[in-house]
């Protein structure tokens, strides 16, 4: 049956292989569990709504996963995205005092325009229309993201308070030591070829963190616990419609819209589902279901949910069908009973895991042919602004300008199609108003 569902022989893979692909993937991002809510709760209303909002946050993240897996078959998993619920919190609801039921509602009217784009086969025409040099650019500026993140959790990379904004992180600190024998320890895995080296390093690094106290074991009596749905169905969309948040919610469409396609290509050459013109198969479904999770994580009130960057890891251990998601979004439905056994995963535990995906990804900066100014330089701009700007959105948009800019310059503008100059204008807006 799962055979016939996944064609798993066709794409030279196996049940244990996408199962253990999909337990590593959600090793990974399972910490917007308690992250998530732990910045949402900042919002006014929502200070004490902790276990309300980790339930939202579960099932945002199951329902688009489980309809990943089964409409599109492919190995993607989908949360409320890091970033635009900061922007949600602090700037939308803390900075303008907009009400967070009508800040949910943004959020579900910037689903349903990204839902309507893939519908329309308008954002699949765009994806389609950036050249092909720029979506391996977008895949090497994720991978050195992911590598950030996964430096940053370990404890490796840390912010500066001096003349440098970046520092390294100190070994006197035990937890960049827990981190630093779990990222031995993964690549020696690595080394070994185990195909569940990643989830294996997780698991390993988590008991090496309990023993040196970096993470704890809940009591057992709160091991389990009923969900809470206080947030479900309260996006205020009415009031989201007001002309004052028209701004915001074109920030937040470009945002979602990029952050997700450069994610979705990322992910999707690094698990060869990416033919040689740089299409993905059921490219439509999958854009659909990316934007239905955004209106979806509104509804739920739990911000944006929305393609994650860590279905890489999954992919790295050899997922690369929706039975690698399918097992997530069951593993997330899991978690709206278990999340405080969730949470023992420390952030030092999955960094290794982040780390070594990071390297994996970098593989595709070999085939762009930087000796072509018109290819070379919006790769480079689009790589290394996706990692120093924590935002993969603003790298694609300044690849999407300079490419733009060289083909003018080379007067090769008859070669441009219309819809990236289209699109460019709008992340010049897009810019100018954030």
């Amino acid at each position: 049956m799962l055979e016939k569902q996944f064609t798993l022989a066709a794409r030279h893979t196996n049940i244990r292989t996408e199962v253990a692909a999909g337990f590593t993937t959600f090793m990974t991002m399972a910490y917007i569990l308690f992250v998530n809510p732990s910045i949402l709760s900042n919002i006014p209303g929502l200070e004490h709504s902790a276990p309300a909002l980790a339930a939202a946050t579960a099932l945002t993240a199951a329902v688009p996963t489980l309809l990943m897996a089964l409409l599109t078959n492919t190995p993607y998993a989908l949360a409320p995205g890091m970033g635009l619920n900061g922007v949600l919190t602090f700037d939308v609801c803390l900075q303008h005092r907009v009400p967070w039921q009508t800040a949910m509602g943004v959020v579900v009217i910037e689903g349903a325009i990204i839902a309507v784009l893939a519908l329309t086969r308008a954002r699949e025409a765009i994806m389609n229309a950036i050249p092909m040099g720029l979506k391996r650019a977008i895949a090497v500026g994720i991978g050195l993201f992911i590598t950030l993140l996964g430096m940053v959790n370990a404890g490796l990379v840390k912010a500066n308070t001096a003349d440098a904004p970046l520092t390294y992180g100190s070994f006197h600190h035990k937890e960049v030591l827990v981190a630093s024998i779990g990222l031995a320890m993964t690549l020696l895995f690595v080394a070994f070829r185990w195909r569940a080296a990643l989830l294996l390093g997780i698991l390993c690094t988590t008991i090496v963190a309990l023993f040196a106290k970096v993470a704890h074991l809940p009591p057992a009596h709160q091991l389990l616990q009923l969900p809470q749905f206080t947030t479900l169905g309260r996006a205020d969309v009415l009031g989201a419609l007001h002309p004052a948040l028209w701004s915001t919610i074109l920030a937040f469409v470009m945002s979602d819209f990029f952050d997700a396609m450069g994610t979705i290509l990322g992910v999707g050459q690094q698990a060869n589902l990416v033919d040689a013109a740089g299409r993905l198969p059921r490219l439509r479904e999958i854009l659909f279901v990316d934007g239905f999770a955004a209106l979806w994580g509104g509804f739920c009130g739990a911000s944006s949910a929305t393609t994650y960057i860590e279905s890489a890891s999954g992919v790295a251990v050899g997922g690369r069908t929706g039975l690698t998601s399918l097992v997530v979004g069951c593993l997330f439905l899991l978690a709206l009973f278990f999340s405080p056994l969730v949470t023992i995963v420390p952030a030092q535990a999955t960094a290794p895991a982040l780390i070594i995906v990071g390297f994996l990804m970098l593989s595709s900066v070999r085939d762009i042919e930087f000796h072509r100014l018109e290819e070379g330089f919006p790769a480079f701009i689009t790589i290394v602004t996706i990692p120093f700007t924590y935002s993969i959105a603003r790298g694609i948009g300044l690849g999407f300008l300079s490419y733009l800019l060289v083909m003018l310059a080379q007067r090769r503008w008859r070669e441009i199609n219309p819809l990236l100059v289209i699109v460019s204008a709008l992340f010049v807006l897009s810019f100018w108003l954030s």
